[in-house]
């Protein structure tokens, strides 16, 4: 395992920064936000000035019992979870956290990202990130001792540590194979997992876990720290303080019609798969012809207004091709 580089999270966030293909950690990106000024007097510092932005805000919170090492996971058969998930008033969030701050081994809480704008209104005002023409989406992590298993995401993520201390343990996408991934269509939050148990790994049940450990990429980070990841790297997240706040920032680099391309996983799946050798190979060509390594030159020898979905996309055109996959579905 080795080190994420660092760069100096003093200057500027420039456009490199910002589409990088590796991790970047940013030390002190943040450091001046007043919410991380707080945490870094007391968590109870912390948590009061989260309570000046509280209206009556509620949120998705999972909770655990003693015993599961902050873990959110699956139950032993991956038949469920190994806990339970309710709306609740974020500040009685605040409230059980900080009813278990001193206990050697709490429940678990966990509130995953929820949107900053709608749970605490005006508090970006004084503590935000300047992305330029970006489009993000600011959302708001928080919790005690957790680990969220390895996953990816498909935008790319600048994560800032606003109180305790987070652990990162990345994996770059081409470690998929040997990372064990669980079910696509039923997840703890939304993306597949990792199997592996990153604290007790066991490699005679997952002995190719050992190779992705070789390219795995590491970093601890403190209040007003920063990583980013880019779009499609696998990333394990541990809290591990009685009371962490991380707020992260997620965008795409590329046009708002494209849908998600884990929609032509799933249509995949079902329709290409399951079919004999050479027919999945025959297929294999035609995508790398007109996906992987499309140059615009695979439709050169068409008239432009005879290219139909050939042609460059834009908003207008990806409506009705969207609606032609919804035609052929509904057959």
């Amino acid at each position: 395992m080795q080190a994420i580089v660092e760069v100096d999270g003093g200057a500027p966030l420039s456009d490199e920064i910002l589409a990088s293909p590796v991790p970047l950690v940013l030390r002190g990106l943040v450091a001046d936000w007043p919410l991380v000024r707080a945490a870094r007097v007391s968590a109870a510092q912390a948590d009061a000035y989260l309570r000046r932005f509280y209206r009556d805000a509620t949120v998705l919170a999972s909770h655990s019992p003693p015993g599961t090492g902050g873990r959110i996971f699956y139950n032993d058969d991956l038949s469920g979870f190994n806990f339970s998930s309710q709306m609740v008033r974020f500040d009685q969030v605040l409230d059980a956290l900080r009813a278990h701050l001193a206990d050697a081994d709490p429940p678990t809480l966990y509130v995953g990202s929820t949107t900053v704008d709608t749970c605490l209104p005006g508090l970006r005002a004084d503590n935000d990130v300047d992305l330029g023409a970006r489009d993000a989406l600011a959302s708001i992590w928080i919790g005690n001792r957790t680990r969220i298993p390895a996953h990816y995401d498909v935008p790319d993520n600048l994560a800032c540590v606003a109180a305790g201390r987070r652990r990162f343990t990345l994996f770059p996408p081409e470690q998929l194979k040997n990372l064990y991934v669980g079910p696509l269509d039923f997840t703890p939050a939304g993306q597949s997992v990792s199997l592996v148990d990153f604290a007790r790994p066991d490699f005679e049940r997952f002995p190719l876990f050992a190779e992705a450990l070789r390219h795995a990429q590491s970093a601890e980070l403190g209040p007003g720290d920063a990583l980013f990841i880019p779009s499609m790297w696998w990333h394990h997240v541990e809290g591990l303080e009685p009371f962490n706040i991380l707020i992260n920032y997620w965008w795409r680099q590329s046009p708002d019609w494209m849908d998600t391309p884990a929609s032509t996983l799933s249509l995949a799946l079902m329709t290409l798969r399951d079919l004999p050798p050479a027919q999945r190979a025959a297929w294999k060509e035609i995508f790398r012809h007109y996906v992987f390594d499309s140059d615009g030159g695979e439709a050169a020898h068409i008239p432009p207004a005879a290219r139909h979905s050939l042609a460059p996309l834009d908003d207008d055109a990806a409506r009705m091709l969207r609606a032609q996959i919804l035609r052929r579905l509904n057959r």
